[in-house]
């Protein structure tokens, strides 16, 4: 899929905009985004009115992909809410380390290959990491997820989606698209002996964590399940301390596996 209609792309790899006052793309450039790392930067402006959890200076994301292979033609739009700033980077997507990246989002046909390749030229980079892939099925979905790694199957997904799913990841949020949720929830159910070990383990919980868990293993995260659940984001960031404690986990990660069946029940 080619890059989005207001990106216009030179022969050499090099993104280019037209400017405005209004809300237009602009054009960015970086000393580590140039065309002999196989790589292309753009740059949207900051619409007015934006959502308020959205850094005022807007997201910088690392696209990784091959040429052709952008995740959404209409994405990001010259007005996205949440993305400043892209910079795509073609395999092994050399320079990555030093794009400044907020985000990294993976467009590949295999993320078994393609999310370790990714990791090794990611090095100590701290930056969460969304997949975005055709693959469906479980155990890449599993995988991806044990990595920490956000999952949206092509076909089940908009593009405030995955800009939402660009946002969240910056504040912790692991997102999954529909399909993909299914698939972790598919994994864990056929999981065997674990049906008795995972009851055990949310017997260990109080219904309003229970309650907090079901929601966090959808993909949501502290401030969406605060507004479900009428709680207050810091009631429901407590609850998740204790919850962490109760099933002996370290994070939101871990604990929704945990919580599905697909890691052992309990440590001893």
């Amino acid at each position: 899929m080619r890059s989005p209609r207001h990106v216009r792309t030179s022969k050499h790899g090099s993104a280019q905009h037209s400017s405005s006052q209004h809300g237009s793309a602009q054009h960015s450039s970086s000393q580590h985004g140039s065309a002999q790392h196989g790589s292309s930067e753009y740059g949207l402006s900051q619409p007015v009115g934006s959502a308020s959890a959205t850094p005022s200076r807007g997201l910088s994301v690392a696209l990784a992909c091959a040429q052709g292979a952008w995740p959404h033609h209409d994405w990001p739009a010259p007005d996205d809410p949440y993305v400043r700033r892209v910079l795509h980077l073609t395999p092994p997507y050399r320079g990555l380390q030093d794009s400044g990246a907020d985000v990294v989002v993976l467009r590949c046909e295999d993320p078994s290959v393609s999310f370790a390749e990714l990791l090794k030229a990611m090095g100590d980079m701290s930056a969460p990491v969304i997949v975005v892939t055709p693959r469906r099925d479980s155990e890449a979905v599993v995988e991806a997820f044990r990595g920490g790694a956000g999952y949206l199957v092509e076909g089940d997904y908009c593009t405030c989606m995955l800009s939402s799913a660009v946002m969240a990841a910056t504040v912790g949020h692991t997102y999954l698209s529909p399909t993909a949720c299914a698939a972790l929830r598919d994994a864990a159910q056929g999981m065997p002996g674990n049906g008795q070990a995972t009851e055990q383990l949310r017997a260990l919980l109080s219904p309003r964590e229970r309650q907090i868990m079901e929601l966090l293993s959808t993909g949501l995260g502290a401030q969406e399940i605060g507004l479900r659940l009428t709680l207050s984001e810091k009631t429901v960031r407590n609850n998740l301390s204790n919850i962490y404690a109760k099933l002996d986990v370290r994070g939101s990660t871990e604990a929704v596996l945990r919580w599905l069946g697909a890691t052992s029940a309990v440590r001893v």
